[in-house]
């Protein structure tokens, strides 16, 4: 039997190895070069020390980008196999973490050294000041601006009471919630959260669009409204038709209008997520995000999102899933997460399944094998399951489970999203 995974290390030793020779001579025969001109300028005892590491670093440079070629050329052989319908085998990933420098060091203060004089011939040009993400207020601007809109705002219990009666009629568990709920937003989130916001002292500055309970993104919502939004439209005409009250089915009724054309908005754009996301950057594609905060429709957009992550499973054959496993989905992508959760899968290193900028970017995913990952985020929940906002979800669930399991059985809700919930009748 041929050993292709023998044959491989050797190849990739040898490459390494040519690599190592090269950046060897390197600063010998580079005359002129920063490197060899900095080497020039120190002492015997510096320039040693110095040339051992810059000939380390290129090597483990190398060795760096072979390790994520491998990881890329595994990815599109697993992505040819999706299109045929084909199964993954271990051989279809990399099986070790990426290569960790082990090579010479040298001290802070000659690094800095190097660092200024490498520098010194490069543009001077002040760069430009990084422009920050839009906070809540231009999201609420564009949701005046274009829609004439602002949330209808209700207080936290009463936003958790609905969320979690939407969740249970969706036939998602207490656990997979307030779990996920929890990890989102350290267990103290608040409906209008938005990530790198403080819910409590409302500080902070905001790292993403990511808003409310499950802390969708702003292209969620467009996906959202998007593929659910006949439903929501269907929802929300039937309680403006079942308000007695003149005042409030007047207001339920403006609602409706601002609805169907968020919901033609997002339509506008191509079902796709690379769309959506282009779109959500723009002023107009902001306004629809709005209305995640909004005391009727925000529950349903925010639990939906949930519900068709655990349905995805479901078709795939996994029927029931822990609160760890969706936000795995959620985190990595629905399909990249059930993937991560196969036997083949399981025990990989993360890096088969994010990009190598994400890899490095979140603290979660280094270093670990899917296995891990999805005890990491275990923990995370634990963690914010002791915090406030959550024990308040949990007895949320349990009040409305108690009534659940002492009433008589009702009819069956409105057919809304493309399925029909289990439990309970549509939120009024």
């Amino acid at each position: 039997m041929f050993d292709w995974k023998g044959r491989l290390r050797r190849v990739q030793s040898l490459i390494l190895s040519v690599v190592f020779l090269v950046s060897s001579v390197t600063l010998a025969t580079a005359a002129g070069r920063p490197a060899d001109a900095f080497a020039r300028s120190l002492s015997s005892t510096e320039r040693s020390s110095f040339e051992a590491w810059y000939r380390a670093q290129i090597f483990h440079g190398a060795a760096m980008d072979a390790y994520w070629a491998n990881v890329a050329k595994k990815r599109r052989i697993r992505r040819a196999k999706r299109r045929k319908r084909r199964e993954f085998t271990d051989r279809d990933y990399v099986a070790n973490l990426p290569p960790v420098y082990d090579g010479p060091g040298i001290s802070k203060t000659l690094v800095r050294q190097w660092r200024k004089f490498r520098d010194a011939d490069r543009p001077t040009t002040r760069p430009k000041k990084r422009k920050g993400l839009p906070g809540l207020d231009v999201y609420m601007a564009s949701a005046r601006r274009h829609f004439n809109f602002a949330p209808e705002r209700i207080p936290e219990i009463e936003f958790k009471r609905r969320y979690a009666r939407e969740a249970l009629s969706l036939g998602l568990t207490k656990e997979q919630v307030v779990r996920v709920y929890a990890l989102e937003t350290g267990g103290r989130g608040t409906a209008d959260m938005q990530a790198g916001i403080n819910p409590i002292t409302r500080k902070g500055r905001p790292i993403s669009s990511a808003l409310g309970y499950a802390q969708l993104l702003a292209a969620n919502s467009i996906n959202v409204l998007s593929k659910h939004g006949p439903g929501l439209v269907k929802r929300l005409t039937v309680m403006v038709q079942r308000e007695r009250d003149p005042k409030r089915r007047r207001q339920l009724g403006t609602k409706l209008d601002v609805l169907r054309g968020m919901v033609q908005t997002a339509r506008s754009v191509p079902y796709k997520w690379s769309r959506h996301q282009a779109f959500a950057r723009t002023s107009r594609g902001r306004a629809l995000h709005v209305m995640n905060m909004d005391g009727v429709i925000g529950p349903w957009m925010q639990v939906v999102k949930l519900a068709d992550l655990k349905r995805m499973a479901a078709r795939k054959g996994r029927a029931k899933l822990s609160g760890a496993e969706i936000e795995l989905m959620n985190l990595a992508g629905p399909a990249t997460g059930l993937e991560m959760m196969r036997r083949t899968g399981i025990d990989k290193p993360t890096t088969n399944f994010f990009s190598r900028r994400a890899y490095y970017r979140n603290t979660v995913v280094r270093g670990k094998n899917s296995r891990g990952l999805l005890a990491a985020l275990e923990k995370r929940m634990q963690a914010g399951m002791k915090n406030k906002g959550a024990k308040e979800f949990i007895e949320v669930f349990d009040s409305l489970l108690g009534r659940r399991r002492s009433a008589a059985p009702q009819p069956r809700a409105v057919k809304a999203f493309g399925f029909a919930p289990r439990a309970f009748q549509p939120q009024q």
